[in-house]
């Protein structure tokens, strides 16, 4: 857990640091006085779950965005190390290079053997750059399609952490194919024959996010937005601006509430109170909670049966009309 001196806050959370701060400096009279300020600080306390849980009902859109960027918030390495044990992270496409924004292995999920695959952002300017902030190239796509053969070639349920801005946008990226990965990605990910669950934890950008983003369960975590265009670049190509950029959340209906009523995700995962970066075992539980016995669920259908609701389910999303 992030120590509170190493926290960050954006400026919607401005109430909440104000009262750490009142905290700390009480903490520090209390020391040198020999005062006890015990009950005071236990005021305080509370008046920052009543901050939390203030933020947390009256989150706008735009603010869901900003929390799902929140550089504290945890990321696919850390829903992996709370919610698994016995991770062996598999490397490379086996055809170019090993993409560090695309991290993937197998692992333990209570008493189950999954294949785990995920976007994976930096929580430093080092690790970023390293992590080339969680936009995978096309031999990322085509690492987490390696090892989804690899889980359905040994029956093994398959579990993606979907967090990016959106795939890497760069010519050499381009050069290599990046559409052709993403799209092959969706094209067999809809025919594997052992359960897929996906879930947004944080950004769920377009293509970046379906190339892992097809399976039998798409979720979200609540203080996630999935849509094909981020807010910003929604401002700028609608507004000549990135000012409108809290319009266009709000009209792009990404939050986990629109999805679910547009049928595009499955279930809305509960975060802590202000946010998965205030408590990430219990935001990790939570998800852990959902993931078991969704994947005994989906265990019990048959593999053909899976790729045919598969189809059906993404086949029917959307809204048309028909003319005669």
């Amino acid at each position: 857990m992030i120590e509170l001196k190493d926290r960050q806050f954006l400026e919607i959370e401005k109430p909440i640091k104000d009262l750490y701060d009142q905290i700390e400096k009480l903490k520090v009279t209390q020391e040198n006085s020999k005062t006890d300020m015990s009950d005071t600080i236990l005021s305080l306390e509370k008046k920052i779950l009543d901050a939390k849980k203030e933020l947390t009902n009256n989150l706008t859109p735009w603010n869901r965005v900003q929390l799902s960027r929140h550089p504290d918030r945890p990321y696919t390495l850390n829903y992996i190390e709370k919610m698994c044990t016995n991770f062996i992270e598999l490397h490379g496409d086996r055809n170019f290079k090993d993409d560090k924004a695309m991290v993937g292995g197998f692992a333990e999920l209570g008493d189950k053997t999954v294949m785990i695959i995920g976007q994976q952002k930096g929580n430093n300017t080092k690790t970023r750059q390293y992590r080339n902030f969680g936009m995978a190239n096309p031999e990322g796509y085509r690492k987490a399609l390696r090892l989804m053969k690899l889980a359905e070639k040994f029956n093994k349920p398959i579990i993606t952490l979907i967090d990016t801005p959106g795939a890497y946008p760069g010519l050499e990226a381009e050069e290599r194919g990046q559409g052709e990965a993403i799209a092959r990605n969706i094209y067999e990910m809809i025919s594997l024959k052992v359960p897929v669950i996906c879930v947004i934890i944080g950004e769920g950008a377009s293509g970046g996010a379906l190339g892992i983003g097809v399976g039998d369960k798409v979720v979200m975590m609540e203080n996630t937005w999935y849509t094909v265009i981020s807010p910003e670049s929604c401002s700028s190509i609608l507004w000549r601006s990135w000012d409108k950029k809290e319009v266009a959340a709000e009209q792009l209906r990404l939050t986990g509430t629109d999805m679910m009523k547009f049928g595009l995700v499955d279930e809305v995962i509960p975060e802590p109170l202000g946010g998965a970066h205030w408590d990430y075992e219990e935001s990790a539980n939570n998800l852990k909670k959902y993931l078991i016995p969704m994947i005994n669920e989906l265990e019990k259908t048959s593999p053909q049966k899976r790729v045919e609701d598969r189809i059906e389910k993404f086949g029917k999303m959307g809204f048309w009309e028909e003319t005669k």
